[in-house]
Parts: C-alpha cells; sequence; structure tokens
C-alpha cells in the first residue's frame, strides 16, 4: 500500500489543503487533484475512483472531499481503513467542516496527518496517540510557568513592603543618633540556631547566649560576612550617610529582581554566597516570623489498613530586630487529643500548661535575634502524633494490577480526606524494565514516564472538593503484581493535624504588640504503599514449627559436646 496524497478539496474542485507523502511535482499533483471532480459521478454507491495511473479514495465530508490519491497496486481495504481514521481526525482539529475553518487549522491537518501516514503508508495509531503526539503538553513546562508567576506576584508584594520598610528605617535613623547604630550587647553574633541543644556561649557576656543555651554562637566575624543585619558594638561605626545607601542599594536590587522575574536580561555582578543564600530559605520581611511545620510518615498497606502513621511537629521563631526579643508567644491548639506537646527545657512549662504561653523562664533574657537565612529558627515546641485509625491518613492509594495476555493493565485510584486540601501530589510508581513510555489510557491529571529509574509519576496540582477521588489506567507489558509496589506518594498542605495556631504577641516591656507572621505547613517525610506482606493464620502451627527448630538446634549441639577426641599417641621420653 502506497498513499500518494491526503487532501481536502472543495466540491467545486478547490484545494485546501494536499500532503503529500512520496515525492510528486507541484504540476503532477495538481493535474491530478484537478482531474478528480470531473471522475466523480453522481448516483454511484462506490467511494472510488480508479483511472489508468492511480486510484482515487474519496468520502464526503459534508461540502468538501476527504481524499487519498493511491498508486493501484494498494490494498483498498487498508485505503478505505486510512481513510477512516483520517476522516475522524478531521473534525478534532476543525470544528467548522467547510472552506474557512478548513484553511485556518490547516497546519494542525496536515500534522496529523503526518502522525497517520508515514513515506505511504500507515501508522498503527488511534485518534487519541494522535492527538496526544501532537499537542505535546509538558508537566514540566505547565509546572514551570506557575512558579515562575507566584515569583513574579511574590516580588512584587516583597517590593511594595520593602519601600515602606525602608521609608520607616529612614525616619528611624534620623532620630537616632548621628553615626549609625549603638551598641548591641545582647545580640552576640546575630546568627540563630537550628535548635536549643547546640550549647554555646556568646561572646558579649550579658546577651541570651550567656550561659542560658540558647544556640548564639561567638563567631564575630562570620556576622561580618553577611549581606545584612545589625554590626555589633564592636564594628567600627558608618560614616553619615551609609544607611541612606544602604537603602537605595535594597531597592535597587528589588526593582533589578523584579525586572528578571518578568524576563528581561540584567547584567550585573552578583555574588555566588548571597544568591545561595537567598535560593535556600525566602527573605525575612516581618519583625517576627513564626513557623508550625508538620512532617508525615506513613506507611500503608497494600490490601487496607496502616502499618505506621507517626506526624512530628515543631514550632520555630525568628525574629528580625533586637528590641522585639522580650515577647511572649500565646497559641491556640486544636481538639486533637492524640497529640502530645513537648516544649523546650528553657521554656516555663507551668505558664505553657496552664494558659498555652510560650515564654522564657527567665523573663529578663531575649531571644535570640538576626536575619536567620541559613537557620530554620529557634524551635520552641514539638509535638508528636501516633494512630492506627485508617480515617486519619489524608490520602489512600489503591493498585489493581490484573494480567490479559501479553499485557498487564493497572488501574490506580486515590481517595483523598476531606481534613485537607492537599497541592502538589506526585504519586509515584515503579515499573518494570520498559523500552518505551507505558500506555496511559485514563487519567485525571498528568502524568510523567522517568525512563532512567523505571518510575510513571502521576501529578495533581490540586486537590480539593472538587476532585476528592481520580483514578488512572495504564498497560505495560507482563508483569508479576509486585512489581508495581511500593508506591510513594508526597504533597503538601497549608493545614495540620494538630490545628496550632498562634493567635498573640505580647511584650513583656509594654507597648503595642510587634507585628508577626505565621507559616503553616504539612509536608510529607515518606510516605508509602507497601509490598504485599506474608502472614501465618494459624498459631499453633506456627508454635509447632517453632518447636521443631528448637528441638532440632539444641540435638545438634548436644552432639558436637558429645564428640570425643581420639587419644594422641604417647611420646617415649627416654
Amino acid at each position: 500500500m502506497v498513499v500518494l496524497a491526503a487532501s481536502i478539496v472543495s466540491k467545486s474542485g478547490k484545494v485546501l489543503v494536499s500532503r503529500q507523502f512520496v515525492d510528486m511535482t507541484r504540476i503532477r499533483i495538481e493535474g491530478l487533484l484537478a482531474a478528480f471532480p470531473k471522475l466523480v459521478g453522481t448516483g454511484k454507491q462506490h467511494t472510488y475512483v480508479e483511472t489508468e495511473n492511480v486510484r482515487y479514495v474519496y468520502q464526503p465530508i459534508e461540502a468538501l472531499y476527504l481524499l487519498l490519491v493511491t498508486n493501484k497496486n494498494s490494498n483498498i481495504l487498508e485505503d478505505l481503513e486510512t481513510l477512516r481514521l483520517l476522516s475522524k481526525l478531521v473534525p478534532e482539529y476543525s470544528y467548522s467542516l467547510d472552506e474557512e475553518g478548513v484553511c485556518k487549522h490547516a497546519f494542525e491537518l496536515i500534522f496529523a496527518f503526518d502522525e497517520v501516514i508515514s513515506l505511504g503508508h500507515k501508522e498503527n495509531v488511534t485518534v487519541a496517540q494522535v492527538k496526544q503526539y501532537c499537542e505535546m503538553e509538558s508537566h514540566e513546562e505547565k509546572l514551570h510557568k506557575l512558579v515562575l508567576q507566584s515569583k513574579i506576584n511574590e516580588t512584587k508584594d516583597v517590593m511594595k513592603r520593602k519601600a515602606s520598610e525602608i521609608d520607616k528605617s529612614k525616619i528611624e535613623k534620623n532620630r537616632a543618633d548621628k553615626g549609625g547604630f549603638g551598641p548591641l550587647q545582647s545580640m552576640g553574633s546575630g546568627r540563630i540556631e537550628n535548635s536549643f541543644s547546640d550549647l554555646s556561649i556568646s561572646s558579649s557576656g550579658t546577651g541570651f547566649g550567656s550561659g542560658s543555651g540558647f544556640g548564639l554562637t561567638s563567631d564575630v566575624d562570620s556576622f561580618a560576612t553577611k549581606p545584612k543585619g545589625r554590626p555589633t558594638s564592636s564594628a567600627t561605626a558608618p560614616p553619615k550617610g551609609l544607611g541612606m545607601k544602604l537603602g537605595k542599594s535594597q531597592r535597587t536590587n528589588q526593582f533589578l529582581e523584579s525586572l528578571k522575574a518578568e524576563g528581561e536580561v540584567i547584567l550585573e555582578d552578583v555574588q555566588p554566597k548571597h544568591s545561595q543564600s537567598r535560593a535556600a530559605a525566602p527573605q525575612l520581611t516581618d519583625p517576627i516570623t513564626l513557623t508550625v511545620e508538620e512532617k508525615l510518615n506513613v506507611i500503608l498497606k497494600r490490601d487496607g489498613g496502616v502499618s505506621n502513621f507517626d506526624v512530628q511537629g515543631t514550632l520555630s521563631l525568628q525574629i528580625l530586630n533586637q528590641e522585639d526579643g522580650h515577647i511572649q508567644v500565646q497559641v491556640q491548639t486544636g481538639d486533637n487529643q492524640a497529640v502530645s506537646f513537648k516544649t523546650h527545657p528553657n521554656m516555663n512549662k507551668e505558664l505553657f500548661a496552664n494558659d498555652y504561653i510560650l515564654g522564657l523562664k527567665d523573663p529578663n533574657r531575649p531571644f535570640p535575634t538576626g536575619q536567620a537565612s541559613d537557620a530554620g529558627g529557634v524551635g520552641l515546641l514539638k509535638w508528636r502524633m501516633q494512630s492506627t485509625d485508617e480515617s486519619m491518613v489524608p490520602l489512600t492509594i489503591n493498585c489493581w494490577p490484573s494480567s490479559s495476555g501479553n499485557e498487564t493493565y493497572v488501574n490506580i485510584e486515590y481517595e483523598a480526606s476531606s481534613m485537607f486540601d492537599l497541592r502538589n501530589v506526585v504519586i509515584s510508581v515503579p515499573l518494570p524494565a520498559l523500552r518505551e513510555a507505558p500506555s496511559v489510557r485514563q487519567i485525571d491529571g498528568e502524568w510523567r514516564y522517568d525512563s532512567r529509574n523505571s518510575i510513571l509519576e502521576w501529578s495533581v496540582l490540586l486537590i480539593d472538593n472538587s476532585n476528592r477521588s481520580g483514578s488512572m489506567e495504564f498497560v505495560v507489558p507482563l508483569a508479576d503484581s509486585s512489581t508495581f509496589f511500593p508506591i510513594s506518594v508526597c504533597f503538601m498542605a497549608t493545614d495540620t493535624f494538630s490545628d496550632l495556631k498562634v493567635t498573640n504577641i505580647i511584650p513583656l516591656k509594654g507597648g503595642n504588640p510587634p507585628k508577626f507572621a505565621q507559616r503553616t505547613q504539612l509536608i510529607t517525610d515518606s510516605y508509602q504503599i507497601e509490598r504485599e506482606s506474608f502472614y501465618f493464620t494459624k498459631g499453633v502451627d506456627v508454635l509447632y514449627v517453632c518447636l521443631i527448630e528448637l528441638t532440632l538446634s539444641y540435638t545438634k549441639k548436644s552432639n558436637r559436646s558429645n564428640l570425643k577426641k581420639p587419644p594422641q599417641p604417647k611420646r617415649d621420653v627416654t
């Protein structure tokens, strides 16, 4: 079978779209197509016309003709099958089957024809596969555009907040003494450690880190290399007007960053150290930031049930200005009785137990301050929750592999709890080693095949009340059902199991409560659906087997101990 050309012509003989699959001159194809309307008769039942050299196989589509020009040696049954497939594709790309609609989508139709016919021979494809090949949708491209747009919006918001903060800082600096900043003895080195466990003493001796073990280091030189923050008392006082220059530099940098986010190319000298620190953690803009984070560790059974369910949460604190260090944090816990809270040893446990207020045992000592761009802040509170109740699981996965002939059909479905709205959900299914990507028949969301690790990733950007359940079906060559396990899942949410919220910041030295920001997130540390486990159902049989093994092992040991060494011949000393 050799298809010379696939064309769409009007009944008056006007050629709208024509795609040649063999080497032909323009004059010849135009002559063949111009002769077709004259050969078509009226009242005939068949849809093909033969001449001395070629055969016309056609199908009427409203006021148009879908035409295949083939040689006379081709199989007419295969030609009709190709024509039937093309007739299904034309309405998919041209919704209005008239001259204007076909000419408007001419290139899309040509690309679709190329996917069906290659060098004059029909490819074994379906309509869905042709649409997928032509669309070439990329999940990574969609995520990149979403992330880029979110960065642009975030940069614009940061620009506005920074501009207002710079104006306020200029007013405050004019009120201060000429020559810059005063000594900050209680600030130490200005760096906040990750937790309370690192016990080190501040170099100043009068600050928060002097003997309190709250995690301030004595490396003052490392603070001098930071791009932002206040200098210590040992630093040289900056000249007059330096604060104005710093503010201008910050505003300029924010403006350049916004231009970069919008796609503009900016040539400037940027130190790698500063760029890495910005990528590692977002710049803090609020005076006080409290972060509530929960990490989820879940192992689900393949046939249902929970093997492990563990939630570990932390509440961390980050303070920018030293004058905001003398505070107490009032929190509100949810109604979940399974959550057990633990405060840091330096916290007043009675105050938290009675009033749910987090404060230091010594109220005269402030919390550590400084820009904590390379740390997660100071941990104030920890909690943990363990359960075997399957209703507490935010997302359950059911996998149903079934074999039919030389293929394995895999159906996977998810069911999300109404407790959380899950974001950036990725379900990773291991596959056997394949030469080509699996054939995905149906999916709610997007999919990507990682050929290097042989993993099929099912991605859903958001799971809310509109899509609490979803499914995916794909086909692979014949494989064992255990090959598709363990299934890994990762997602994040803005709600937590503890429902911990910061309600108020209490200043210990009076005045108005400082502004604060609260960040809450639930992330997955390990979330898997394990392989099939084998369990004994008859306890008597298990006990009997264990007794037999113990008896055999004891018999072997006793036989080894009873073996006597052969007598050694005596030596004649004389």
